[in-house]
């Protein structure tokens, strides 16, 4: 069985946000799942729908992109 849960949130310092990346699994399917979550008015963090799920053969792909732009942004 394989691990699933929340690795980190990552304050996105508007409003209560956060970036919540966390591996979920969905109808048997485990994903990387990177969303924005907002906190209510009772102070709990709730889901939007702005986010996206990545599955196991795109990883490699966007990991390779994110590190292509890091080298962008350092330049």
């Amino acid at each position: 069985m394989k691990r699933t849960g929340v690795i980190r949130d990552i304050d996105k310092g508007a409003r209560g946000e956060v970036i919540r990346v966390e591996v979920t699994e969905y109808k048997g399917a485990t994903y990387l799942n990177l969303r924005v979550w907002y906190t209510d008015k009772d102070g709990e963090l709730k889901p939007t729908q702005k986010g996206i799920a990545i599955g196991p053969e795109l990883y490699d792909q966007v990991k390779d992109a994110f590190l292509e732009a890091e080298d962008w942004i350092k330049d």
